[in-house]
């Protein structure tokens, strides 16, 4: 079987991966995204005439494949990316932590400032250096949740104030006791434990939708605002084929990627069982905030600083005068009125930045993405990309490519269904 035309349904990073990996395989690909806009949760639009992000999305330097994807479709300008890690953490009162690493081997290389952090005191440090051990050297059963792994190595309040929370919050998204053990530990060991240089921060400097449209004009043919309501295995004379159900009519093609939620993977298939294809029924989303501010303050100094013990975990300078403060796991804001999280947000960095004590606020927006992220409950096992059907694969950042759900799981996850419907063509 020649895979000649290929379908990608989703236009966001796991679609435009899977697509361009496909176009480098020789394939025709051809893209249906439902909305008018690509990039999917991870896209930007205009507001007021302002373009912005729909979140604050962050990545690290052990984010490769992500950072790969960018340099494919002629972005690599447009991230910036520490030279070193290096993140200052700011308390309620005033006082300034600093943790960024030395010239010296992980996990050694954090040493020096986790010394010094000044938001800790010395048995906190060691109850932390403890635990960090035990996550080097010990495994943790699948059923385990974080949550329970804190409990278990001693980490308390402090503890967790001062480190765990402002750090790990952010990177899954979602309360402790949701998410399992070996999530949390694989962020861990990757990003802090195994390489000196894995946790620096990266960051767009352009708006995200400018990298899909990059990315979507190196396919055949783009259908925006254009949605997919079923997908049916057919043959064309005796191989293998499948059917688009459009509104506006069936498109046929030689097989096709669904780089979508995982809910309305399960719609468009009608059956997944069918297709070996199990447990799109055992994820659950979380949502993000992010609360967009310009003021007339000018600069605050940093490119971003974490907040300790507040609701909006780090605040990012996307311009002098303009901060975006993003609320991880944020089930218990996501229905509050749009004025209220917009003056939350200009009192706590207020608070947390004094500089901008005196500052006006110009204006503010809003964005909310209630599908943030979707995490597998506690003992799933993810969806695999490959199914057994020859010309149906699955894509998306909750899929299984070793990630939590992150840009870097989404075009992962892309690279992996490619090479499914590749693999099986010959």
């Amino acid at each position: 079987m020649a895979v000649e035309r290929v379908a990608v349904v989703g236009g966001g990073l796991a679609g435009l991966a899977a697509g361009l990996a496909l176009k480098a395989a020789g394939a025709h690909v051809e893209l249906f995204e439902r909305s008018r806009i690509l990039g999917g949760r991870a896209t930007s639009f205009e507001i007021d005439g302002v373009e912005v992000d729909n979140g604050q999305h962050v990545f690290l330097a052990c984010c490769t494949e992500f950072i790969n994807f960018a340099e494919a479709v002629g972005m690599s300008g447009a991230l910036h990316l520490q030279d070193r890690f290096d993140a200052t953490i700011l308390s309620r009162s005033g006082k300034a932590g600093r943790l960024r690493t030395a010239a010296l081997p992980a996990p050694l290389h954090l040493i020096g400032s986790f010394a010094s952090y000044s938001h800790l005191g010395l048995s906190g440090k060691l109850l932390i250096a403890r635990a960090l051990a035990a996550a080097l050297l010990g495994r943790c059963d699948a059923s385990e949740t974080f949550e329970a792994w804190l409990t278990r190595n001693g980490q308390g309040a402090q503890e967790r104030a001062a480190f765990w929370d402002p750090f790990f919050i952010p990177a899954l998204n979602a309360p402790f006791d949701r998410v399992g053990a070996p999530d949390a530990m694989f962020v861990l060991k990757t990003a802090f434990l195994r390489d000196a240089g894995a946790a620096r921060f990266g960051f767009s400097k352009v708006p995200l939708a400018h990298l899909a449209a990059a990315a979507a004009k190196q396919l055949d043919a783009v259908h925006t605002s254009t949605a997919v309501l079923a997908v049916t295995p057919s043959a064309v004379e005796g191989r293998p084929n499948v059917t688009l159900s459009l509104s506006k009519g069936d498109e046929h093609f030689d097989a096709v990627v669904l780089a979508v939620p995982p809910r309305q993977a399960e719609r468009m298939l009608g059956d997944p069982s069918r297709y070996g294809v199990a447990n799109l029924d055992r994820y659950d989303p979380y949502p993000i905030i992010d609360v967009h501010l310009w003021h007339d303050g000018g600069s605050i100094g940093r490119d971003f600083v974490a907040a300790l013990e507040s609701p909006l975990q780090w605040i990012f300078e996307k311009e002098p005068g303009y901060l975006c403060c993003s609320f991880s796991a944020a089930d218990e804001y996501l229905r509050q009125p749009t004025a209220e999280l917009e003056a939350l947000a200009w009192r706590e960095v207020q608070t947390f930045l004094p500089a901008l004590k005196d500052a006006k606020l110009v204006r503010s927006a809003v964005t909310r993405n209630p599908e943030a992220t979707w995490l597998p409950q506690i003992g799933a096992t993810r969806t695999q990309q490959r199914t057994n059907h020859p010309a149906i694969a699955i894509a998306g950042s909750w899929t299984e490519t070793g990630w939590p759900d992150t840009m870097e799981s989404a075009v992962r996850s892309g690279n992996l269904a490619a090479a499914a419907l590749v693999s099986r063509s010959g």
